[in-house]
């Protein structure tokens, strides 16, 4: 209840105290989109984080929201919370389009199917949230909302700058390589991208089937849980989903922990890369967890992942984007046509070969895992966002998990002497992503 104390106007609370508020008749939807529109108004100038917004239609949403709550109508887990959605994910009265100006004005026909199941619980969708063109490395508009000078990150960089700006409490974005994990470290948020397969992808761009995952942007842990609440699930059009029971995340992320979590500090072979205030602060933190971290070393094998990831990236991107490169090639960045050349040229063998390297890596982290470790923690990025807006920072600390399909929470638990966000990673057992909550809460809590 802290953060209900603590929030001075409805745009501050986070979506489980505005949830719990909206419950309890303490405060209404509209009331609630109508204070993250004025937030809106009054940094988007700045900060640039939407690509598409209609103030009507998403107050039509909030009062139709609550209206259905005066009539007794059961109302959803997400009942009147206000969303926003990375524009590569499809929306059926918004438009989409892909950061690119090949998608200029296209609107789909049907929600994706994560935004049915935001609808399905009561979520308002607030608007479109910008994204890098096609969700790679060419940057779009939008600013660091701690610093307008430095880097959102990417490719979910509106979505980020927009939680960590009060703009909207929840927000999805994608990750193909670093694009939650990153974005949420730079701008100071929390991003959480699930076990590949757990959230489905239908109606969302598609950059490669192997390593896409869908994420959420969140103020908090118990945020985070609602909203996989929400998205988690089979759906008939992504074939790399499956049907389970429910997962109750914000029961299990609530918990104790049945025994003390023990973490593995692994620097990675790229532990070079991070700059001297972000290795002095995680020195900080490993020591002051004390017997509850132990520094190790990543199995040889994994080493190599970085060029398995990029090969499989490069040629699934080339196939995904043919399309793209056969019509409109010269509307494309440099950046993004160089991609698609080298995925054409990658041989056959060589794919099916980084492919099939995959399952090898898990079965070693599963081991891991189910011997001794709880959670992996690790940089989200090499330090804080770095100055310039023409990048969006280096996603290489988060490669090697989003190959191996595992679950990853970037954490604002550090700051630089700038001030800004450093964030720190955990990273959990594959298709145990509840628990992997459960240990970011404990972790937050024994840090204070």
């Amino acid at each position: 209840m802290a953060a209900e104390a603590s929030a001075s106007r409805p745009a501050d609370l986070t979506a489980a105290a505005a949830r719990r508020s909206i419950e309890e008749g303490r405060l209404s939807s509209e009331e609630l989109v109508r204070d993250c529109l004025a937030r809106i108004r009054d940094l988007e100038p700045q900060v640039q984080a939407w690509t598409f917004l209609d103030e009507d239609h998403a107050l039509a949403q909030a009062k139709a929201a609550d209206e259905r709550r005066r009539e007794g109508h059961a109302t959803g887990p997400l009942h009147g919370i206000p969303v926003g959605v990375k524009d590569i994910i499809d929306t059926g009265d918004m438009p989409t389009e892909n950061g690119s100006p090949l998608y200029a004005g296209r609107t789909p026909r049907e929600d994706a199917a994560v935004v049915a199941k935001l609808r399905a619980a009561g979520a308002v969708i607030l608007g479109k949230t910008v994204t890098t063109e096609c969700a790679y490395f060419h940057p779009g508009k939008t600013r660091n909302p701690h610093n307008l000078e430095h880097t959102p990150g990417g490719s979910s960089s509106g979505s980020a700058a927009a939680v960590a700006a009060g703009m909207v409490p929840l927000a999805l974005g994608t990750q193909t390589n670093g694009s939650v994990i990153r974005p949420a470290a730079f701008c100071g948020a929390f991003g959480f991208k699930p076990s590949h397969g757990l959230v489905p992808r239908t109606g969302i761009l598609q950059l490669s089937r192997t390593l896409d995952h869908v994420g959420v942007m969140a103020r908090s842990i118990d945020d985070v849980a609602l909203a996989m609440e929400t998205l988690a699930g089979w759906d008939a059009g992504d074939p790399d989903t499956r049907p389970a029971a429910r997962v109750p995340f914000a029961a299990i992320a609530a918990e104790e922990p049945p025994i003390r979590p023990l973490l593995a500090f692994i620097k990675t072979p790229h532990w070079d890369r991070v700059d001297a205030e972000a290795k002095e602060a995680f020195g900080e933190l490993v020591e002051a967890l004390g017997d509850a971290i132990e520094e190790i070393d990543l199995f040889p094998s994994a080493d190599e992942a970085w060029d398995w990831q990029k090969t499989i990236m490069e040629a699934e991107m080339a196939h995904n984007f043919a399309r793209e490169w056969r019509d409109g090639r010269d509307k494309l960045s440099d950046r993004l046509r160089a991609l698609i050349e080298r995925g054409r040229e990658v041989k056959a063998v060589d794919y099916q070969r980084a492919v099939s390297l995959i399952w090898p890596m898990q079965e070693s982290f599963e081991e891991l895992f189910t011997q001794r470790f709880d959670a992996i923690l690790t940089p989200s990025a090499p330090g804080a966002a770095p100055k310039g807006i023409d990048a969006t920072g280096d996603p290489r600390f988060c490669t090697l998990w989003t190959l191996a399909g595992l679950p990853a929470l970037s954490m604002p638990l550090l700051r630089g002497s700038n001030g800004m966000p450093i964030g720190v990673q955990l990273v959990g057992r594959r298709h145990f992503d509840a628990r992997l909550l459960r240990t970011a809460r404990w972790l937050a809590e024994k840090l204070g």
